[in-house]
């Protein structure tokens, strides 16, 4: 019984945390997404059970499509140019050479600044008028992009934004899965005549599958929830064509006059059913491979 009590002892505080921080929200989340909640109940209590009336208001809504395309197309694009880019610059930094280790620490500098900082500075870049972009592509006769206020290009802007912010955290976890492989492996793919590539293809490719793994998985949890970085830069427009699920939840909670906070949670408890599909089919996947 005693070690039973020390050992939950040695539990309690993570349990604590999990029920506060996660359990406690989600609750609190699902409550507001079947209720009629309005500025009064939401404060005093005592909203009517609505049932699933929110969820099928929001899918009724045409902006639930275009927020879905929007959001799955910024995670798609989003997570195969950082994967990409961040392996590459892995492998590039994986062969020691001077000043590697500067270099690779001035790369980390996007993930470390305050994404308010990241998102303005894009925004500033990207300026129709003043920006920096526009000014380089004028120096090669292009024309100016409206970057920020065209339908055709504000998803793009965002997604180009977030890409930057993300490359930094795949090159460290994909380094440090290259730094994981033996150098005997690939002495003994030299030896038997393999290629550079043919060795990247057939031997580092499959031994950092696991890690690339985590590290999509990881993404794509990280690029669902993305917000701050798409309402700072163009607030979901203009006329909704970069508007992704997390901007248009809050735009129902809080962005407008009369706050919908029963649809707001429920376009929330979307992003979580996401998350939570891409997280059960990673675990499938571990077990599968665990078992073969």
């Amino acid at each position: 019984m005693r070690k039973h009590l020390v050992g939950w002892a040695f539990l309690s505080p993570i349990v604590a945390y999990l029920l506060l921080c996660y359990a406690y929200p989600l609750v609190t989340t699902i409550d507001l997404s079947v209720r009629d909640y309005t500025v009064r109940s939401f404060v005093r209590g005592g909203a009517p059970l609505t049932g699933f009336e929110n969820y099928l208001t929001v899918f009724a809504d045409p902006t639930f499509r275009t927020a879905l395309l929007n959001t799955v197309l910024f995670t798609a694009v989003s997570l195969a140019l950082q994967y990409g880019i961040g392996l590459a610059m892995a492998v590039f930094f994986s062969r020691n050479f001077r000043l590697s280790a500067t270099l690779r620490a001035l790369f980390l500098v996007p993930w470390l600044l305050p994404l308010i900082v990241s998102a303005s500075t894009w925004a500033w870049m990207l300026n129709s008028e003043a920006g920096v972009v526009n000014a380089l592509l004028g120096l090669v006769g292009v024309d100016g992009v409206h970057w920020l206020t065209s339908p055709d290009w504000s998803l793009v802007s965002v997604t180009l934004a977030n890409v930057w912010i993300g490359i930094p955290f795949n090159l460290v976890v994909l380094y440090s899965g290259l730094r994981d492989i033996p150098t005997e492996v690939h002495e003994a793919s030299a030896l038997d005549g393999a290629s550079s590539w043919q060795s990247f293809r057939h031997i580092t490719f499959p031994l950092l599958r696991a890690v690339s793994t985590v590290t999509l998985l990881l993404g794509l949890v990280y690029t669902l929830k993305v917000f701050d970085l798409v309402w700072i830069m163009t607030r979901g427009g203009p006329g909704g064509s970069s508007t992704t699920l997390a901007t248009w939840s809050y735009e129902l909670g809080f962005g407008n006059a009369l706050p919908r906070f029963g649809p707001s949670a429920a376009v929330g408890n979307v992003l979580i059913l996401i998350a939570l599909v891409a997280g059960l089919v990673y675990v499938r996947v571990q077990r599968e491979r665990e078992a073969s």
